[in-house]
């Protein structure tokens, strides 16, 4: 939990206790359906929650904002997503059960009224459409965008962006709904061979640890 305050000091007591009770829950469900890499369980601060807060970095969603996680496994990025997004409405999605059963056991203990969860493919959701798609690490970014594509809004959406430079600016931008990704490694082929000019941002300029080199936060907008 420490490493969260150091990056945000502006929680809610609300935040701050749904935030420290991920600790003990994950462990707890872990040990029952293995969601969570059991070498990865005691970092679950820094290489899983604060992971997908570096999407709260970049992007400032409006409240009523509506989010699709995509591949979410057990949560990620989206349950950290909705405790620090309280007013943006997040439905989480997953091929697997037993992932989706956790993300709905840990979502109800503390106590999120944001975030919905569905056992479903991805391709098979035909009704709904989104403002943003938010996946982390889950498939190429050529897969990635084929199936966030048709359940994207097509309308302008209003965020404010947070430009990596020397000295950080945070200036209002409006940009298009689409695909918000956390991806690792030499991207550069798997860029390619998308056919996409993805933004992106390095989050190890944005986080000090090892852990996040070389690991990027990408912004496809629909066009």
């Amino acid at each position: 939990m420490e490493i969260l305050l150091k990056y945000f000091s502006d929680f809610t007591e609300e935040q701050t206790k749904q935030f420290a009770a991920l600790g003990d829950l994950y462990k707890e469900w872990n040990e029952k359906i293995n969601v969570i890499s059991r070498k990865d369980i005691d970092s679950l601060y820094e290489k899983h929650v604060l992971h997908s807060l570096a999407i709260a970095t970049q992007f400032d969603f409006a409240p009523g904002t509506e989010i699709i996680d995509l591949g979410t496994g057990g949560g990620f990025p989206g349950i950290p997503l909705a405790i620090f997004f309280p007013e943006v409405k997040f439905h989480l999605v997953d091929s697997i059960g037993k992932k989706i059963k956790v993300v709905n056991e840990v979502s109800s203990a503390i106590g999120l009224k944001n975030l919905t969860a569905q056992h479903t493919r991805i391709e098979d959701i035909k009704d709904r459409k989104f403002d943003y798609v938010v996946s982390r690490a889950v498939a190429p970014l050529k897969d990635l965008w084929k199936w966030s594509r048709p359940l994207l809004k097509k309308k302008v959406g209003s965020l404010q962006l947070t430009v990596d430079s020397k000295e950080p600016q945070t200036t209002n931008y409006k940009l298009q709904t689409g695909l918000i990704c956390l991806k690792g490694g030499d991207l550069a082929i798997e860029i390619h061979e998308s056919g996409l000019k993805p933004m992106a941002w390095g989050l190890e300029q944005l986080f000090e640890e090892p852990f996040f080199r070389e690991k990027y936060l990408l912004f496809i907008p629909f066009r």
